[in-house]
């Protein structure tokens, strides 16, 4: 099998299968290990999929930038933002983090409500700022221009200095083995620092970060972490996801 095949077999294994296993893919076409590692080394090098220990993830389309965020699982993001402004309860401080689908959490969060929204996206800042009822606290810091979030030292300073009921956290990829991941290390830290801050972390999982990895881990998967998901969720990948003993919340297309 010329190289070229070979590499599409394995894309097309992984787009079937949700992940590929680098041993198995070896036995199954005669190879060494060692070639199919080259082959998924060269395959990640072009941003085609993710390495992971002994295998390879989907790459996550999450990773997009913000305009291009946008376009992607609408109507995903929707029922997710809509299902999470309903979990916030009067009085509470909150963490929201940045993100097209934190955005519209923002947007669906109910007129009436009197509560403290602590936040480092200037997206969900302005989507606030005509709520009466809402208290909002930007924290500040390097703009990271393609999550349009604050990042570095004096944003993590800010985070340290809160306490919140809950943070709805953003991420590009969700995978039982991975965890919770994102493409920026430095994202990643400021998004480990509001969980640390957080009595309870509920991550915004649209269908295509499902199943899919980025290169920087936030945090693994396990009890006291609910993944808010639409009814659009590939289930297979929910079954192992449920697995890791994360809760698992599906947001009511009927609301």
């Amino acid at each position: 099998m010329l190289t070229r095949q070979r590499k599409q077999h394995i894309l097309d294994a992984l787009r079937r299968e949700g992940q590929v296993v680098a041993r198995l893919l070896s036995e199954e076409l005669g190879l060494s290990e060692d070639t199919i590692r080259r082959d998924l080394r060269e395959l990640a090098a072009e941003g085609l999929l993710q390495r992971v220990h002994g295998g390879a993830l989907p790459l996550a389309p999450a990773e997009a930038d913000f305009p291009g965020r946008e376009r992607i699982a609408t109507a995903d993001k929707r029922l997710i933002g809509r299902a999470a402004a309903r979990m916030v309860l009067p009085g509470q401080v909150v963490f929201i983090d940045g993100g097209t689908t934190a955005v519209q959490m923002a947007r669906h969060l109910p007129a009436s409500l009197r509560a403290t929204v602590v936040t480092h996206s200037p997206s969900v800042a302005v989507e606030l700022a005509g709520h009466a009822g809402v208290e909002v606290v930007l924290v500040g810091g390097r703009l990271f221009k393609h999550s349009v979030v604050s990042v570095g030292a004096a944003a993590l300073q800010a985070i340290a200095q809160v306490r919140a009921d809950v943070f709805f956290m953003g991420v590009t990829g969700v995978q039982a083995q991975a965890g919770l991941t994102t493409a920026d290390l430095e994202e990643a830290h400021i998004k480990r620092a509001l969980m640390a801050a957080s009595a309870e972390t509920v991550v915004l999982a649209s269908s295509e970060k499902i199943g899919a990895a980025s290169a920087c881990v936030i945090n693994p998967l396990g009890p006291g972490i609910t993944l808010l998901v639409a009814p659009s969720a590939p289930v297979k990948a929910l079954g192992a996801l449920r697995k890791s003993g994360a809760r698992i919340v599906q947001a009511d297309s009927a609301a």
